[in-house]
């Protein structure tokens, strides 16, 4: 099961995508598990040489009693050096930021984070990427 940050391919262009592991509390699994995930205004960013997400909510879980977690708290994000190290450099280019793209488990059950170093997109860009959706939902119609 994969939860994708559907918006980020409309507002961006990604160029590089990474694979990080999360820092989660017990319940935050549980409720990934469950699809409870929301990622409107989330972004990520480096402080001290560490990388977060903020602003990435998921849900309280509903079966969880006082320890449940708080839905809004920032997340440590966990990557080799050299990726880092790369991120930080194109960072200091003008214009990129980094994107959650989406959430999955991999085959031994770690909740990853799909990353992508992306450039924002003009108006007229995102026109464009409307158009080329609307043209594929068009072909699959007709190839049915």
């Amino acid at each position: 099961m994969e939860i994708k940050n559907r918006s980020a391919s409309y507002e961006y262009f990604i160029e590089d995508k990474f694979d990080a592991g999360m820092v989660l509390t017990g319940t935050e699994v549980k409720a990934i598990r469950d699809g409870r995930v929301s990622f409107n205004d989330s972004y990520c960013l480096i402080d001290r040489g560490e990388l977060y997400v903020k602003a990435l909510h998921i849900s309280p879980y509903e079966f969880g009693s006082y320890a449940n977690h708080n839905p809004t708290r920032e997340r440590k994000l966990l990557l080799k050096k050299k990726e880092l190290e790369k991120i930080i450099q194109k960072l200091k280019e003008k214009g990129y930021t980094i994107v959650p793209l989406s959430i999955y488990f991999n085959e031994r059950g770690y909740a990853k984070m799909k990353i992508g170093l992306g450039k924002g997109k003009k108006l007229q860009d995102k026109r464009e990427s409307i158009k080329e959706r609307e043209t594929q939902r068009e072909i699959k119609r007709f190839v049915k």
